[in-house]
């Protein structure tokens, strides 16, 4: 049978990365494959106020340019030298360069050269310009150590609080 729409290629298929990285966990030596994150609830709540009144921060799993740790420019390869294991805060008056090839995303498909897609803060800073909300002092940056642990006891309580000392009352998470 002959395609009479214009299917992309076989091989143009999605990475089936849930399948690879349970397999890759396994060939580590880990006794079970990786368990993704599925909860029943949220712990999201409606704000308090409008918008326009509330304080909103960013979260970014974007990690800090860091020049001698190898290639991080758009396009880059994966480069672990390049992650970060710590949370890290940053003013958010000021631009402030970071990078994803820490990260695994579809390099094939993707340029990565708009930052804005994983630390849209110039974006968010011309929005609180415009009233839409506003801006927290500080932008947070959430580790990808791949940890539930880690995250769930150390990372996520740590960018609690300093949300709280600034008096966020909501947060924009932007993961890659």
């Amino acid at each position: 049978m002959v395609d009479t729409i214009d299917f992309a290629p076989e091989f143009d298929a999605p990475i089936e990365y849930m399948r690879r990285t349970r397999e890759y966990y396994l060939a580590l030596g880990y006794d079970n494959p990786y368990r993704w994150a599925h909860y029943v609830d949220a712990p999201f709540q409606p704000l308090r106020k409008p918008l326009k009144d509330s304080v909103l921060a960013l979260i970014s799993t974007a990690a800090p340019y860091q020049p001698d740790k190898g290639d991080q420019g758009p396009g880059a390869a994966y480069n672990a030298a390049a992650k970060f294991y710590t949370v890290y805060s940053g003013d958010t008056a000021v631009d402030h360069d970071t990078r994803i090839s820490h990260i695994g995303y579809d390099r094939k498909h993707t340029t990565a050269t708009d930052s804005n897609t994983w630390f849209p803060l110039s974006l968010m800073r011309e929005f609180a310009q415009q009233g839409r909300f506003k801006l927290a002092p500080r932008f947070h940056g959430a580790p990808t150590n791949r940890s539930h642990r880690v995250t769930l006891e150390t990372d996520a309580p740590e960018i609690l609080a300093r949300c709280r000392q600034d008096q966020v009352d909501a947060a924009l998470l932007v993961p890659t």
